[in-house]
């Protein structure tokens, strides 16, 4: 007896999934929880595992296809049964040729798009047009009406990227233009020229993904940067003296422990920056909920540490290693990238000296941790070595004001920098 394959729903506002990448291809034996397929949504990519041991008989959805949750994906067989023969596709190119475009349209810019879209008709049944609560939320922000807006989702769904899109038009809260002038958008400039040699890949979903949300951050938030330097001598001394216990527990003692310590022991003295805008009101959120940005091979993703105030030094340690190694392997659930309330992101891992990150939205706030390394400092009019390296907050203006931030780090530095040895 055969079983199907459906798309999960990984989360409740989780409406489709995109199939990244097919793990097994059709005709191979596959056990029950084997790794199957590999999905990306709104929220996180993950491994799907096979409902069943057997053989894969079909694929239905290719890669890159994007289905409502629930949908069969693909069918598996009892072991032994044969896989059917996939049809011919008709009208395919031969790969090894290539397909030229003429000049005159890769030379040539778009038409100009009207500055005002025709308006969308609502759904016959008079139902409301269907969104996500993140669509409504960027809605709600930009003076949008979503009823306008023509989804190109599961079942006339309006995703982010159609909100985006519609947004990026001019057909949002913009003010109309000047009477009798006829506003025009600029020409697109071709990317590249005819002839020139160039290699054209399509964007992953998760690097589309990523495009659509720092574009919506930036054009959300007012965002304002500090920088202060610290140094980590102190962390230094507790590190290599407690290291080794700490790896005997399970637990790596990393700096980004000890930082991630001190950022939500001081959030509690400024809980502004743990806070979030909404319309006209602010949100303090009682809970601090620590985002630990992971770089992957093809791209970021931002795990969540749910109830880090909560937690000691030992306990940070080994849920920032976990939610690291889980992300990596791609074996999160939606819920573990939902509800940050402040973020932290180390491009000094790589050697950068500090970094300008953009606020995760709809937070207010993001730190930034640079390379940490040993520099000559003056000390008592002499030349000394000390363990030092950057950190940089990014701030939301709309709320966050510039001596409220610097308070903030004053104290999150001077915390690093006389660590308690009964917190380790």
């Amino acid at each position: 007896m055969s079983t199907s394959v459906v798309m999960p729903q990984m989360g409740e506002s989780i409406a489709e999934g995109t199939i990244v990448r097919w793990i097994k291809k059709v005709g191979d034996n596959v056990d029950r929880d084997e790794p199957l397929f590999e999905i990306s949504t709104d929220k996180v990519d993950a491994e799907i595992p096979s409902p069943a041991a057997g053989v894969l008989l079909a694929i239905a959805v290719k890669e890159g296809e994007t289905v409502p949750v629930n949908s069969v994906v693909a069918t598996i067989g009892a072991a032994g049964e044969q896989a059917a023969s996939p049809a011919a596709p008709a009208d395919v190119p031969d790969p090894g040729v290539e397909t030229p475009v003429p000049e005159a349209v890769v030379g040539q810019p778009e038409a100009p798009v009207p500055a005002t879209p025709p308006e969308v008709a609502a759904p016959a049944d008079g139902r409301p047009q269907r969104s996500s609560p993140l669509v409504r939320r960027i809605a709600k922000e930009h003076g949008v009406d979503i009823a306008r807006i023509r989804g190109t989702g599961a079942g006339g769904r309006v995703t982010k990227h159609d909100i985006l899109e519609h947004m990026e038009k001019g057909s949002g809260s913009a003010p109309a233009a000047a009477e009798g002038v006829s506003p025009r958008p600029a020409a697109a400039k071709p990317v590249f020229q005819p002839g020139e040699r160039v290699e054209i890949q399509p964007m992953s979903v998760m690097r589309k993904k990523i495009a659509e949300h720092m574009v919506l951050s930036k054009r959300t938030s007012a965002h304002v940067y500090s920088v202060f330097e610290v140094t980590y001598s102190r962390v230094e001394e507790l590190r290599k003296a407690r290291k080794a216990d700490y790896e005997r527990q399970g637990a790596k003692l990393t700096y980004t422990s000890f930082i991630a310590r001190a950022v939500v022991d001081t959030l509690r003295r400024h809980p502004v920056l743990n806070a979030s805008i909404d319309g006209d009101n602010v949100v303090y959120k009682k809970d601090v909920n620590l985002g630990i940005a992971v770089a992957l091979d093809n791209g970021l993703i931002v795990p969540v540490i749910k109830d880090a105030g909560e937690k000691n030094l030992l306990g940070l340690s080994r849920a920032i290693g976990d939610v690291a190694d889980r992300a990596r392997a791609k074996k999160l659930n939606p819920e573990e990238v939902q509800g940050g309330t402040f973020t932290i992101t180390n491009p000094g891992t790589f050697g950068a000296q500090f970094g300008l990150p953009i606020i995760n939205q709809p937070q207010v706030a993001i730190l930034g941790v640079g390379a940490i390394e040993k520099r000559p400092v003056v000390i008592d009019d002499m030349i000394g070595i000390r363990l030092k390296g950057y950190l940089t907050l990014g701030y939301d203006h709309r709320l966050v004001d510039g001596a409220v931030a610097d308070q903030f780090m004053a104290d999150v530095k001077a915390y690093i920098e006389g660590f308690d040895d009964k917190q380790v």
